[in-house]
């Protein structure tokens, strides 16, 4: 029988549950057992497909076409596991299933209620999980304990236990102690508050993870334990870290791994961290300076490319990069700024986005890039505005755009980039996308053939608009190579420029699949060629120093 681990939150939001669930996950799998990971997310929208990333950050698509939380990403990364759309469930979608159910008479005439019909529901997405092939599930709840939103989920993981057996079940809550500047004092009583509120709805956590902007006394546990009747070994601190990878590590010496393993009564043997703790070293010692520009239209919250920073850290941790990430708003990268917004970058990233918003700086970001030789990788959108901008500026094409920017008062006359002829005419916006993974045939003796090192590969997508094949032969004689297709050759999925040290677009999601310990290839091939250019250009920058022995302490000579 699978156990279940239920993983809440209090005080404020973006404390980091999904870290501590992601990484408790990490533990777990380094001890041999299976684990698989699941978001509960409290709002009404049926999945966040439609949500304004200055709301909700990006959105993760898993291989099925599921449009889910980013913390799903960060399940992925960890625990390296390819999770389903069934890793996220919003309180939208469950009424949405509850209602469906009373409309077909599923529930033969019964008043429908919060309790039970919605409380099962929950209940039944986190059982969906639980397999013979699953040792633990590991289930975040969205939202701040003592919202109005998450109650419902509060009584179905308290019912939870009652169902499965007190042994098969472990609650661990995530809170805040303060430091006050002026009194100079960290303070317990907002964690206090919080596992009270908690307590108040059924729920007794097993064990606290207690976040701070520095590592706390063992009074301080102590005096926690006391006054939340949580035994001290489950009174686990994790202070803020330099890096996110370093945060499995901190929660496994401080012992929460062995703690909630002995809750579950699970029998396993100690965690082998070894790579872990290689992956983390590495990001420690990394050297070799690279900045990177992201030209995006959401860059003031840079979790809308979430994915697309981690994916980059992974490249520049796999090459010694010591990697600096310039978040740069399309919107200003046009006319006189833009050798000031670019001219000072090694590399550049054109991720994804909707709307024409900014799309004329992200199409000036291509040019500049193209015409400077910088190394560039477009993603989705960003494919497309390397598209526009090429029939613009070397196709000759001036009025070339994507049909997604029609009006009633202008269409382009060259729409370089159109509408999936299997989309033109629907209107549902939540469900037109092509989501999910999809295969695609590289061109032998390509560049992407060479980043790949492989000639099939797939790629989680989330697009409306292609590349129009109508104009694929007039690229490719002025050079603009189709290097990647679908398996049926209707649909381009990547493009290159021969000429160019590394000008590539995909209509994928490449960072999606990125691992700390596996970059993404494109993302991989970008860091390697920027770090090639950057070393021609300044070698001396570039040798690492030696390293000075002091010889009158013996111990630091190996």
């Amino acid at each position: 029988m699978s156990k279940h681990i239920f993983v809440t939150g209090g005080v404020v939001s973006s404390l980091g549950k999904g870290l501590t669930a992601a990484s408790l996950g990490r533990l777990l799998k380094s001890r041999g057992l299976k684990v698989t990971t699941q978001k509960l997310d409290p709002y009404l929208n049926v999945d966040p497909g439609t949500m304004n990333p200055f709301e909700h950050g990006e959105v993760f698509v898993t291989d099925d076409g599921g449009e889910t939380d980013l913390d799903l990403g960060h399940y992925e990364r960890f625990i390296d596991e390819s999770l389903s759309q069934a890793s996220n469930a919003t309180t939208g979608s469950i009424y949405s299933s509850v209602i469906s159910a009373e409309r077909r008479g599923d529930y033969l005439g019964k008043t429908v209620q919060v309790i039970p019909h919605i409380t099962d529901e929950i209940k039944k997405r986190i059982s969906a999980l639980a397999s013979d092939d699953t040792d633990v599930v590991i289930t975040e709840v969205g939202g701040t304990v003592g919202d109005i939103e998450i109650l419902p989920f509060l009584e179905a993981i308290r019912q939870f236990r009652l169902d499965v057996g007190r042994h098969n079940v472990c609650y661990v809550h995530v809170t805040l102690i303060p430091f006050i500047g002026p009194a100079g004092e960290l303070k317990t009583k907002p964690t206090q508050h919080s596992v009270t509120e908690l307590r108040s709805r059924g729920i007794q956590p097993d064990a606290i993870v207690v976040r701070s902007d520095r590592p706390i006394q063992d009074s301080l546990r102590s005096k926690i334990s006391n006054l939340c009747d949580v035994p001290i070994e489950g009174v686990v601190n994790a202070a803020d870290a330099e890096s996110l990878y370093e945060i499995p590590l901190t929660l496994h010496e401080a012992g929460l791994d062995d703690y909630v393993c002995d809750a579950l009564r699970l029998d396993t043997r100690e965690p082998d961290l070894k790579e872990w703790k290689a992956l983390v070293k590495k990001v420690d010692s990394a050297w070799k300076p690279l900045k990177v520009g992201i030209v995006g239209k959401y860059v003031t919250l840079p979790d809308a490319y979430l994915s697309v920073a981690e994916s980059l850290r992974h490249a520049a941790i796999a090459n010694e990069v010591d990697l600096e990430i310039e978040w740069i708003l399309s919107d200003r990268v046009e006319g006189m700024l833009i050798d000031e917004a670019l001219g000072n970058l090694d590399a550049i990233v054109l991720p994804g986005g909707f709307g024409e918003r900014g799309v004329n700086g992200k199409i000036a970001a291509a040019a500049y890039a193209r015409q400077n030789n910088i190394p560039t990788l477009g993603l989705c959108l960003g494919m497309q505005t390397m598209v526009i901008e090429y029939a613009r500026n070397v196709l000759g094409l001036t009025d070339a755009y994507s049909s997604e920017f029609d009006t009633q008062d202008r269409v382009t006359p060259h729409p370089v980039i159109d509408l999936m002829e299997s989309q033109k005419g629907v209107t549902d916006k939540g469900g037109t996308m092509r989501l999910g993974a999809y295969v695609a045939k590289l061109a032998p003796g390509s560049q992407l053939a060479d980043v790949y090192q492989d000639l099939v590969v797939s790629e989680r997508h989330r697009h409306r608009y292609e590349f129009s094949t109508k104009h694929k032969d007039r690229f490719e004689d002025a050079g603009l190579v189709c290097s990647g297709l679908s398996p049926d050759g209707l649909l381009v999925e990547f493009i290159e420029l021969p000429s160019h040290p590394y000008w590539i677009g995909t209509q994928a999601h490449p960072e999606l699949k990125s691992r700390p310990n596996r970059p993404a290839p494109l993302m991989n091939g970008l860091i390697t060629a920027a770090l090639k250019i950057a070393e021609e250009r300044n070698p001396e920058r570039y040798s690492r120093p030696a390293v000075q022995l002091d010889l009158d302490e013996p111990s630091k000579v190996e």
